[in-house]
């Protein structure tokens, strides 16, 4: 049952971000997903979603911090 729901959130992120966003989620979810897999069983996936997150997260922050540079 987790699974599945990280699999929609996971899902929904990637289909309803930009480009650029979802290029931080794909990379966030691999290095998250790496991680998790050397912390141990079954913390592969909790790493991805995660990772996927917390880089959605900062790219979005340098989107909104470059649009209020380009507008200056």
């Amino acid at each position: 049952m987790r699974t599945v729901i990280v699999a929609l959130v996971l899902g929904s992120t990637a289909l309803t971000a930009s480009p650029s966003l979802a290029k931080g989620c794909i990379r966030g979810a691999i290095v998250g997903g790496v991680a998790g897999h050397y912390v141990g069983k079954g913390h592969a996936l909790a790493g991805a979603a995660a990772g996927c997150a917390i880089a959605h997260h900062h790219y979005a922050q340098q989107a909104k911090a470059a649009k209020v540079a380009a507008h200056r």
